[in-house]
């Protein structure tokens, strides 16, 4: 029974940084990929950037040069490094996992950018 644990959320100034993390618990074995969406108010979900089994990364264009996803695999840990924080970034942000034909979430931690 894998479940996720994200952490890091909070309220930043426009320009500031934030740091998310996010661990998975359960039986997980090998290949898997790892991701970060968002979701904010009147807003469909979205992908912010995501990481797979082959350590190849992609990022949502409107966080390219900010954000960074990066991966600790033994403890099989999502991070996402957040750098010039824009108000438009505000959402609730939910790391997944994908693993084995299954979409595994957390519940969201929200992050707050003020201008």
């Amino acid at each position: 029974q894998v479940q996720l644990v994200g952490s890091g959320g909070g309220l930043a100034q426009a320009g500031g940084s934030l740091r998310l993390s996010c661990a998975a618990s359960g039986i997980i074995f090998g290949l898997n990929n790892m991701a970060w969406h968002r979701q904010a108010p009147g807003k469909r979900r979205e992908l912010v950037a995501a990481v797979t089994s082959g350590d190849s990364t992609n990022y949502a264009d409107s966080v390219k040069g900010r954000f960074t996803i990066s991966r600790e695999r033994a403890k099989n840990t999502v991070y996402l490094q957040m750098n010039s924080l824009k108000p438009e970034d505000t959402a609730v942000y939910y790391c997944a996992l994908f693993y084995r034909g299954t979409d595994y979430w957390g519940k969201g931690t929200l992050v707050t950018v003020s201008a």
